[in-house]
């Protein structure tokens, strides 16, 4: 590839907009929630399905549920989300974003898949 074709092409995707945002998977059958914050959702369920269909999910409790029912038993949606070109510090943004979602969701326990943070 020449430089100028290559250039452009990094233009372009400099140009291609990405958004951050807190995600929730619901486990339709127990009514549980995971909450977890990304700082890009672009194919995110794609990819959090294939971590599960492959075992490798950061979250046990979720994990094993995802392989005892299937995953016709999970919904997955997007609770909040905010071009990343609006923010000046995404990792900071992208924790309050989540801390308000888990104070309202309090997906602890018998609620929910995530772990108090302590």
């Amino acid at each position: 590839m020449d430089k100028s074709k290559r250039k452009e092409l990094q233009e372009e995707f400099k140009q291609i907009k990405t958004n951050m945002g807190v995600i929730q998977i619901s486990n339709k059958i127990s009514g549980k929630i995971y909450v977890d914050s990304y700082p890009n959702l672009k194919n995110k369920w794609m990819t959090i399905q294939m971590q599960l269909d492959s075992g490798r999910f950061a979250n046990a409790q979720l994990q094993k549920d995802w392989k005892e029912l299937g995953t016709e038993a999970f919904a997955f949606e997007v609770l909040e989300e905010k071009e990343t070109d609006d923010v000046a510090d995404i990792k900071w943004e992208l924790k309050q974003m989540e801390k308000l979602w888990l104070d309202e969701l309090q997906p602890y326990g018998d609620k929910g898949y995530n772990r108090l943070k302590v």
